[in-house]
């Protein structure tokens, strides 16, 4: 008998703690600093614990934009656009987008005609 490499799903060992990809785990860092002010005044009023609160859930909304793809919704005509994407990509397009002026360019190629 011969030997045969069998394929293995390689998908999940990029994972930190089997939740986090490389890419959830920035996201959520990120987050958690943006919740960092929030945890420093919830404390100094002598609400840590609710400043924890804000900076985890913070954090989780960050968690979530690295993690998750935006869903293909057939009652929304939007999102047949979209869906599927990476929800951080959709956000960095649209900044790009406010960025350059609200400007679309459309480059048309005009075809010469025999004759």
């Amino acid at each position: 008998m011969g030997t045969y490499n069998i394929p293995r799903n390689v998908k999940g060992e990029g994972r930190i703690l089997f939740v986090f990809s490389t890419k959830s785990l920035i996201y959520s860092a990120i987050g958690a600093v943006i919740g960092l002010p929030f945890y420093f005044l919830f404390s100094a009023l002598n609400l840590t614990i609710v400043g924890m609160g804000v900076m985890a859930i913070i954090a989780f909304i960050g968690f979530i934009i690295g993690t998750f793809k935006f869903p293909e919704i057939a009652a929304l005509p939007f999102t047949k656009k979209i869906g599927g994407e990476n929800i951080d990509d959709i956000i960095m397009r649209a900044i790009k987008f406010k960025r350059k002026g609200n400007r679309v360019y459309i480059y048309t190629k005009e075809e010469e005609k025999n004759g």
